[in-house]
């Protein structure tokens, strides 16, 4: 089949992942696939897929070639979609990365997106009744996935001794971040840190990120943080490895996908409930999980620094629940899921 996958950017984070892994494995299997993409747009991600980049900040209509199937993601992606498709230039299935109208400010712009086709893939079961109970649109579920690149090394017993505790931090932008809810990340880690002077705290940030934020180069000048950023997954994966407790503090996410690629690596995973990340966390037995208004992800981490026999147990039974997740899965079940949205169409 011949794709079409308009996409704003392929900066490092979770759902532009996605975007690469699904892309490169339809080309592998022999489609043909095209992204579309604005001329700020930012590639981070190794793509085998031909890149077709406009002259504009804004995608149209016009600049879909045609195609079989349109697959747009994030909202302002599926206005263009929505017209090209009536021009003929394929099919619009819509893959929802995330339901943006509760997170971001302009959801009168974004709410009636999910209007506009019937054609919808989600990623997990939360995201799929959520938007099904406001829009009346079921999704089919298409997972995260982890690549086989990430694993355990099992290289922890020859580091130095000490316990390492690993999160994600992002660029602050109230607007679009207050779901990762990092304040409050920064403010347990500080009281575990003050609690725990010998941990080693890491946070990892994407390099662009860190160089354009005076507010993360911040973190690490206070003496409590390390700042880490990878430049590649080979610098990823080391440090998921070098992890004993990886931590998330996002309350709102469709799939958690940091979380899960430290469980595969081997570390034991301590985290906020944020929606999508339950169809990978068992609490108490993969991980430890904890809705926001209970107030106890220090709580955990410290249960886990005291307990690592228990931690050991976590980390065990969550690296083996990983491998249920896997990309090639995942794109797999992405064309069974447009070889059933389209007979739906015909």
């Amino acid at each position: 089949m011949r794709f079409t996958f308009p996409i704003l950017t392929l900066c490092q984070g979770g759902a532009q992942r996605m975007l690469a892994e699904l892309t490169n494995w339809l080309g592998a299997k022999g489609h043909e696939v095209t992204i579309i993409m604005p001329a700020q747009g930012v590639v981070e991600y190794a793509i085998s897929s031909r890149v077709l980049r406009v002259d504009r900040s804004v995608l149209k209509a016009e600049d879909f070639p045609d195609a079989d199937v349109i697959v747009s993601n994030f909202f302002t992606t599926v206005y263009p979609a929505v017209e090209a498709s009536a021009r003929n230039k394929g099919v619009h299935v819509r893959l929802a990365l995330c339901y943006e109208p509760v997170f971001l400010s302009d959801n009168f712009a974004s709410f009636p997106t999910y209007s506009m086709t019937e054609h919808l893939i989600v990623l997990s079961r939360w995201q799929q009744q959520l938007i099904q109970m406001i829009h009346g649109v079921g999704g089919m579920i298409v997972p995260v996935g982890v690549s086989s690149f990430f694993h355990n090394m099992n290289f922890r017993n020859q580091l130095a001794p000490g316990l390492r505790i690993t999160a994600v931090v992002r660029n602050v932008t109230p607007s679009f971040s207050w779901h990762r809810d990092q304040e409050y990340l920064l403010y347990e880690l500080t009281r575990v840190k003050q609690r725990y002077p010998d941990v080693e705290i890491n946070l990892i940030c994407p390099p662009r990120e860190y160089e354009e934020s005076t507010e993360l180069q911040q973190f690490g000048a206070n003496g409590l943080f390390r700042m880490v950023t990878p430049a590649d997954d080979i610098e990823l994966r080391y440090l998921y490895n070098m992890t004993d407790i990886f931590v998330s503090s996002s309350v709102y996410d469709a799939g958690g996908l940091p979380g899960l690629e430290a469980m595969r690596c081997g570390a034991a995973l301590v985290t906020l409930y944020s929606g999508g990340n339950a169809d990978y966390c068992r609490p108490e037995v993969n991980c430890l999980m904890s809705y926001r208004y209970e107030n106890r992800l220090g709580e955990d981490i410290s249960r886990l620094i005291v307990d690592p026999v228990f931690r050991s147990q976590l980390a065990a039974t969550g690296q083996a629940d990983s491998y249920k997740f896997t990309w090639d899965k995942s794109a797999a079940d992405f064309e069974h899921a447009v070889e059933v949205l389209l007979t739906r169409t015909s």
